[in-house]
């Protein structure tokens, strides 16, 4: 079985999931977002988002391949690209972290150690651009898959909470401790990402 990742580019955009290729719940604010839907605009937005990231900052996402196939992927980016982010109640993230915005593996692909090697490519990229850790806000209320990752999933591989809050709060990883994970928070970690998918309309906090 060969295996994969690949830095997310809009050569590979379609690779992503239909409902996630024209997803722009992170990438845009809330009304902003919501307009972009109602005028089917948000396709289009999120390769002008993809590209802008790609020429100011960089690599953003990684993309999971099984034998050619796509079953997942990972989008990440520092906090000012991430304008949905400032409507929540417990930002800012931290200015010596990136965002970690979604993640995802097909449910037929789970439980074989994808989960921890995107996560591991993902802290090494960022470690090498010299960030020290991947903050995430969490659904502590979460029953399906959504945009926001599941707050007792992220703390299951390895996050702690930094601001604590009801609904979302803000959880933190630190970079140096993910690129020697142990294989105890392997499936975890494959239950985090295969409960994430994105929503194909923005929804208000």
């Amino acid at each position: 079985m060969g295996r994969r990742l690949v830095p997310l580019t809009l050569d590979n955009l379609a690779d992503l999931p239909e409902r996630c290729h024209a997803c722009v719940f992170w990438e845009l604010d809330p009304v902003s977002g919501e307009a972009a839907v109602r005028a089917g605009s948000a396709a289009a937005q999120k390769e002008a988002w993809i590209s802008a990231v790609l020429l100011e900052w960089g690599s953003c996402g990684r993309v999971a391949y099984v034998d050619d196939v796509p079953v997942g992927f990972v989008l990440y980016a520092p906090p000012a690209y991430v304008p949905r982010a400032m409507a929540f109640p417990t930002s800012p993230v931290s200015p010596d972290a990136v965002q970690l915005m979604t993640a995802w593996i097909m449910p037929g692909y789970q439980g074989q150690g994808l989960g921890r090697v995107m996560v591991q490519t993902v802290a090494k990229d960022l470690l090498r651009r010299e960030f020290k850790a991947v903050e995430a806000f969490g659904d502590a209320r979460w029953r399906e898959p959504s945009c926001v990752l599941p707050a007792d999933h992220l703390r299951a591989v390895g996050f702690k909470t930094v601001r604590p809050h009801p609904r979302y709060p803000r959880l933190r990883l630190e970079l140096r401790t993910t690129v020697s994970w142990k294989e105890d928070v392997e499936l975890a970690l494959d239950r985090l990402l295969g409960a994430v998918k994105k929503e194909p309309v923005p929804r208000p906090l």
